[in-house]
């Protein structure tokens, strides 16, 4: 599920290429949703609905700025497989993870990973996209230097 907000985030800089994103999620509302909601910033998005789907997508294209990945998809937890291999890639990409079933186990599994953000469902925007843009940004500019 994913709460609106009236607040509006300012968008990628427009004079560089768009920010890419690879989303991940089983739900397919909420994948297309939250979809229409990162293209209508200005991202480039390409879906994933499992985590095999993901990797494959990992595997073929290096070039994500940001991976936002569902926790619990065909397994428990199994979104930590996408981040564990999207920390991997190179240049590595913002790595956000988004559950409605966080403990704290699965928690400190996706901190000891290196994930940039975690977010609880029902995402709020006016959380998620602010972050998703510094951190996008950040690491854009980090790679050019």
């Amino acid at each position: 599920m994913i709460k609106s907000s009236n607040s509006r985030v300012s968008h990628p800089d427009p004079t560089t290429r768009p920010f890419h994103l690879l989303l991940v999620d089983d739900e397919s509302s909420v994948l297309q949703t939250l979809r229409m909601v990162l293209e209508n910033e200005g991202y480039q998005v390409m879906t994933a609905e499992s985590c095999a789907q993901a990797l494959t997508l990992l595997q073929k294209d290096s070039s994500f700025d940001g991976v936002i990945t569902d926790l619990n998809m065909e397994e428990e937890d199994i979104g930590l497989e996408v981040a564990r291999i999207a920390l991997q890639t190179k240049p590595r990409p913002v790595v956000i993870v988004l559950t409605g079933f966080a403990s704290l186990a699965n928690s400190r599994q996706a901190l000891d990973l290196g994930i940039d953000y975690m977010a609880h469902k029902p995402v709020e925007l006016s959380d998620l996209l602010p972050a998703l843009s510094r951190l996008v940004s950040r690491r854009r500019e980090s790679d050019s230097q």
